[in-house]
């Protein structure tokens, strides 16, 4: 009985002994749950670290071998950015200048004095002679109130005479008959059998529609004459060009027939209409005609020059356009090439500007890009998604 006492004790002395055992160890070999914490943070850095160095495309071109294929680098930076857009223009007559000639009256084409089209005309030149029944009524009703005028001066019915004789004036005025044929009606006594029709301008016959003989109407043009001392040039400005262009930038014109000839001018006004044929919209140049060099119908070369500030911007060689993104390769330094997806804005001779990807002071490279490129494919270098 004792001996089973004794083993008893002896079995519970053990387990203790084994018990505090295991507890000590566990609290030796198993760290503080902060201090565990802030091992795997360290842990999970450096894999994140380890992944991204691993992610970042780069593919090796050692120094020999950039200058046998002739690679060049440039710095990011931002540039003056210029835009020219280069068009076609025509002139045409400025249609401010532009008089149609008509007359108030019906009656016939007596004599044509200006009888073929693109002739210069003086302002007060006479263009033809028409007759009219309603006009030779209307200068006898005239010629009656005047001599009545005359008999009457100085009596009681002098007012009356004179009111009755500016009354008759007034509709030899609707007639277009000015104050000096009114004197000549005056002194010769007698109705004028045709009237003659004045050029209130001075200019060439653009359109001439009126013959010897023939019958007109009142309001029926007759002539159009054109002042070709200022002309317009109107060009064509395609839809995705038009944020760029407002009145008042200056353009630089330049035809063929004058090589080494060169007119300045400004848009003078953009119409709000657009060609849905073409996708364009028509721009206004006003420019003078010194020396009478230029003619209507005639084709011109134009540029706009526009400018568009100080923005990020590479040059245009640095870029490989893939077709469904932009990439270009950024000098990593050591040999190394990194690929790099860009999103790209404006288009400016040779330049283009970058709103993403691409940071002010990297180096790119602008020559050989595209060996690079090739070098890239066969190793299965790939630029990331750029996320815009």
């Amino acid at each position: 009985m004792k001996k089973n006492i004794i083993a008893l004790i002896i079995i519970i002395i053990i387990s203790g002994i084994a018990a505090a055992g295991i507890y000590f160890y566990k609290q030796k070999t198993v760290p503080p749950p902060a201090s565990h914490t802030a091992h795997e943070e360290a842990k999970e850095e450096l894999q994140t670290q380890t992944e991204e160095a691993e992610e970042t495309p780069l593919v090796e071109i050692s120094p020999e071998k950039q200058q046998m294929i002739g690679v060049k680098t440039a710095v990011v930076d931002f540039q003056p950015l210029q835009k020219i857009i280069r068009t076609v223009g025509r002139v045409e007559y400025d249609e401010r200048r532009i008089t149609t000639i008509t007359t108030h009256i019906e009656g016939w084409i007596e004599n044509l004095f200006v009888n073929y089209t693109g002739r210069y005309v003086k302002k007060g030149e006479p263009l033809l002679s028409i007759y009219s029944h309603e006009l030779i009524s209307t200068q006898e009703e005239y010629l009656i109130a005047y001599k009545w005028r005359q008999k009457q001066s100085g009596t009681a019915l002098e007012e009356s005479a004179v009111s009755l004789l500016n009354a008759a004036r007034k509709r030899l005025y609707v007639w277009d008959i000015s104050d000096k044929q009114i004197e000549e009606i005056e002194k010769l006594g007698r109705p004028v059998k045709a009237l003659i029709i004045y050029s209130p301008v001075e200019g060439y016959v653009s359109e001439k529609t009126a013959f010897e003989g023939m019958m007109v109407k009142a309001g029926e043009p007759l002539f159009k004459i054109a002042d070709l001392s200022n002309l317009w040039i109107i060009a064509d400005i395609y839809e995705y060009e038009l944020p760029f262009v407002k009145p008042g930038d200056a353009s630089r014109i330049a035809l063929s027939y004058l090589p080494g000839r060169e007119f300045s001018s400004k848009i003078d006004y953009i119409y709000p209409l657009l060609s849905a044929e073409t996708r364009t919209a028509k721009v206004r140049f006003s420019i003078p005609n010194t020396g009478a060099q230029l003619m209507p119908q005639m084709f011109t070369g134009i540029e706009i020059k526009i400018g568009l500030g100080r923005r990020l911007a590479v040059p245009d060689d640095a870029v490989i356009d893939t077709g469904t993104r932009q990439v270009v390769y950024v000098d990593k330094g050591d040999g190394y090439f990194e690929p790099r997806e860009v999103l790209l804005g404006i288009r400016a001779e040779g330049l283009r500007e970058v709103i993403a990807g691409l940071k002010k002071g990297e180096k790119i490279a602008v020559s050989a890009n595209f060996l690079i490129d090739s070098e890239a494919q066969l190793k299965g270098v790939k630029p990331l998604g750029h996320k815009h």
